[in-house]
């Protein structure tokens, strides 16, 4: 009975977890054409899965390495500036960028990604798992249809309305906040436990990352 309520745990946190996997599938795709979109999809799922089953084996000692989830923040910021730089150009969603992405280039920003996120993610299926691997495998290897599915609903709403990208940008800039207040490190450096600051810059990492993104759009 205990196995069945952490199982049910990890499906639950996993599938709180896949929100974010799935807007980075859905804005690295939505700029490729509709078949090799069901494969950046597919595949980039598969990542997110494997990279997530790996790292959540090594969480614990990961993640207690000073600055690393800092540096992951300032990469998850940067990579959401590009997904909303390269959507398209500024002053017209509709119209594709100049700069036409292939399914290897939108693979490789979704592996990117996804490594960064599952980081801070697989630490909470980690600790529910008590170090049970069987059960993490198998509440991991659940979340690959949320996954898949999330991306797919989400990557026709892109694709239908354009500036829905802002919000999924927005979505990996509060993500990449809350990494950069969670790093041990930098929380002893310059928050020191600052409930404030902690829900601050969260906040402020959305507009950060719309502005860098319309900027890079100029370039």
């Amino acid at each position: 009975m205990d196995s069945v309520l952490i199982f049910l745990q990890i499906v639950l946190i996993n599938l709180l977890l896949s929100g974010d996997n799935a807007v980075v599938i859905a804005m690295a795709s939505q700029q490729l054409p509709p078949k090799e979109r069901k494969r950046a999809v597919w595949w980039g799922a598969l990542a997110a899965v494997g990279l997530r089953c790996l790292l959540t084996l090594a969480a614990i000692s990961l993640l207690q390495i000073p600055y690393l989830q800092a540096i992951g923040s300032v990469l998850l910021l940067y990579i959401a500036a590009k997904l909303l730089a390269d959507a398209g150009q500024e002053g017209d969603l509709h119209m594709p960028s100049k700069k036409t992405k292939s399914l290897a280039q939108a693979i490789r920003t979704i592996v990117a990604a996804d490594f960064i996120m599952s980081l801070d993610n697989v630490l909470a299926i980690a600790a529910v798992a008590d170090g049970d691997t069987v059960l993490i495998l198998l509440g991991i290897a659940i979340s690959i249809p949320m996954i898949i599915w999330g991306s797919q609903i989400l990557g026709s709403l892109l694709h239908k309305f354009p500036p829905l990208v802002y919000i999924g940008a927005g979505l990996l800039g509060y993500a990449a906040g809350g990494m950069l207040v969670h790093d041990p490190g930098m929380d002893a450096l310059l928050f020191n436990g600052s409930r404030t600051a902690a829900e601050a810059i969260p906040l402020l990492c959305i507009p950060f990352v719309v502005i860098i993104g319309l900027l890079k759009r100029r370039t």
